[in-house]
């Protein structure tokens, strides 16, 4: 596994509570270039007025201008990530339909931003959103770093959850083959690369991926790989 990818797993090995957790993803954004994040998790219970968590590492007035204005029910971020799990960069046309929203972030600084959204098999969606003031994001950057960036997604979806409902926690069982396979994801290597090193094909190595996605309960094979992660599976 990169060294990289083991600095965001010492997100899942904090002291339990969601706030130790996320200072670790703040710590993992700043490495990444970024000056600001939140996060945001909606879960699906209770039915009638379903549970909102929202950790911000923002300007406090702009933190306290967005919860007042009511802003998450229109921030096309949030829109974009309920119906998405594509990430998603800011720009004056994504917030065409905002203007005052853009605007106002702006106006505190928060001017260059990415966004992902996580969704799970117990229903609990999440969107990390990473921000600056500064450089805009070029193509070199994201080709360097947004897949750290996603799977720093991947890694706050999982570990908070997990913090905040244990009990969703489930008894998985992976076959040997399933667990070669998110062991060689992990370090990076492509369904090709994967196929040509175990001498099967890559669509043989994606079956097992989606197996293996499906019965730990996660959207992607990055999710997927992070859990095993966390359950212990891939040591």
């Amino acid at each position: 596994m990169k060294n990289w990818q083991e600095d965001l797993l010492r997100i899942i090995a904090v002291a339990p509570g969601e706030q130790k957790i996320f200072d670790e993803i703040i710590s993992a954004a700043r490495g990444l270039g970024f000056d600001y994040c939140s996060y945001g998790l909606r879960f699906p219970f209770p039915m009638s007025n379903p549970k909102v968590l929202t950790l911000f590492e923002y300007p406090r007035a702009w933190a306290e201008r967005y919860h007042e204005a009511g802003y998450v029910s229109t921030d096309p971020t949030v829109l974009h990530g309920r119906r998405s799990r594509t990430p998603v960069i800011w720009s004056d046309g994504l917030f065409a339909s905002t203007p005052q929203l853009w605007s106002e972030a702006q106006s505190y600084g928060l001017r260059v931003g990415w966004a992902q959204s996580s969704l799970d098999a117990n229903g609990v969606v999440g969107m990390l959103t990473l921000a600056r003031s500064g450089e805009p994001l070029s193509a070199n950057e994201l080709e360097t770093n947004e897949s750290r960036m996603r799977w720093l997604a991947s890694v706050a979806h999982l570990a908070l959850t997990q913090a905040l409902t244990p009990t969703l926690v489930q008894d998985v069982h992976l076959t040997s083959r399933e667990l070669e396979v998110l062991k060689w994801t992990a370090d990076g290597k492509t369904s090709g690369e994967i196929a040509q090193i175990l001498s099967i094909s890559p669509d043989t190595v994606n079956y097992h991926v989606s197996n293996a996605t499906a019965k730990l309960g996660t959207a992607n094979k990055t999710a997927a790989v992070v859990r095993a992660l966390m359950l212990g599976m891939l040591n």
